[in-house]
């Protein structure tokens, strides 16, 4: 539970590829994606597999003309560094 809270910060706070983070009532804006985000990183896909998710999102799904790929993949660092720490402190499996 705690690597799925983590991603969804992330993903809502640091990525928030609309810029919603400070509008209190767009906090469920990115759920729909979450499962999918979490699921990669706790199966251990590859940086480049999820940063190719978090783009389709952004162009495809959101319509957006261009992701940030620099950005993306910050966030994608961040995202595994979440389940590295997570997992040190035994919070979870994987």
């Amino acid at each position: 539970m705690a690597l799925y809270r983590a991603c969804d910060e992330v993903l809502h706070y640091v990525w928030d590829p609309i810029g919603i983070a400070t509008i209190p009532q767009a906090r469920d804006e990115y759920y729909g994606y979450l499962p999918v985000i979490f699921d990669m990183i706790r199966d251990g896909r590859q940086e480049s597999d999820i940063a190719k998710y978090l783009t389709h999102v952004v162009t495809v799904c959101m319509g957006l003309s261009k992701a940030n790929d620099e950005h993306t993949i910050s966030v994608v660092r961040l995202l595994l560094e979440w389940k590295r720490v997570i997992h040190e402190r035994g919070g979870e499996k994987g």
